[in-house]
């Protein structure tokens, strides 16, 4: 699903702190932001957007000079910036603009504050990297794409896979991920894998995580100490680096009150921008885990798309 937009201005400046210029065209630069702006650089508030229809209404209490007194570089018409979320992405032509941030500190001397009053872009202002690069010009149409999350739970289980018993482990992290995305505001969708104790149906799935561009993988089984309990060793050798702390976490949490919960192996790790965590295979471990881990997942995806937001 994707909201119809258009440009109606396209504003630069030579300095901060001031409101910018309308210009007919300008070149936005990859990983940089708007050639000749003062904003432009490597940092994640490259290009920063308001709404036409947001401008329109403070203009009408404000009595502002028109698109670029809020020093927005896009003033667009069509967007609901008040669903706008980060990691969601604008497209116009060649031009790919990723949303870092929502709203911004207003400091006591802020210059257009205390020239128009309020400045509105504290409470609307989204803030944008370029993705991808090019030339726009005003009247570029384009749409507006939110991010949408996708999962994977994997259970490793012999007799679950011949079904000799219903799977109750990939359900229950199923149901977990899908209500943290659905209270955190993100579309989410989710693939259900059911296999045996195989090393390499388990990295075959991994793989095909990174192929869809699964932003996370939950496993569930084969974190024990028996002779078909290969998961950790699977998940370190595909991942690209580990994320120990919440794992030691858990198992010194749960251990002090159930030694047995020492022995589980499981590990955290990252493959390109694929999250995966082993979980043991048992429904109620895989509450106890994911009530740990689910706390962490909004700062850890913020991280390893280089968002630093505290």
């Amino acid at each position: 699903m994707s909201d119809k937009l258009i440009i109606r201005s396209i504003n630069i400046s030579d300095r901060k702190g001031i409101s910018k210029t309308p210009v007919n065209s300008a070149k936005f630069v990859a990983g940089y932001g708007i050639e000749g702006d003062s904003h432009a650089g490597p940092w994640n508030r490259q290009v920063t957007i308001l709404t036409e229809e947001e401008i329109t209404a403070a203009d009408a209490g404000l009595g502002i000079a028109g698109f670029g007194a809020f020093a927005e570089n896009l003033t667009i018409a069509g967007l609901n910036i008040h669903s706008v979320k980060i990691l969601d992405k604008f497209h116009f032509g060649d031009v790919i603009l990723e949303a870092t941030q929502i709203g911004k500190e207003c400091h006591d001397n802020c210059a257009i504050g205390q020239a128009l009053g309020e400045c509105i872009m504290p409470r609307l202002g989204v803030f944008t990297r370029v993705i991808a690069g090019g030339e726009l010009a005003v009247g570029q149409e384009g749409e507006y794409l939110p991010r949408n999350f996708r999962g994977m739970v994997i259970t490793l289980s012999d007799r679950a896979s011949r079904g000799e018993y219903d799977d109750l482990s990939g359900p229950a992290a199923k149901d977990a991920l899908t209500d943290f995305f659905n209270e955190w505001g993100y579309a989410f969708e989710i693939i259900n894998l059911l296999i045996p104790d195989d090393s390499n149906k388990l990295a075959s799935a991994f793989a095909l995580a990174t192929d869809e561009k699964v932003d996370i993988v939950l496993t569930s089984g084969g974190t024990g100490l028996g002779p078909r309990d290969f998961t950790p060793e699977v998940t370190a050798a595909f991942c690209e680096r580990q994320i120990p702390g919440v794992m030691e976490f858990i198992r010194t949490k749960y251990g002090s009150q159930f030694p047995n919960a020492l022995v589980s192996r499981g590990i955290a790790g990252v493959k390109d921008h694929t999250l995966i965590y082993n979980l043991p295979g048992s429904p109620k471990a895989v509450k106890e885990y994911l009530t740990e881990i689910l706390p962490t997942l909004r700062h850890t995806f913020f991280m390893l798309h280089g968002i630093d937001i505290h």
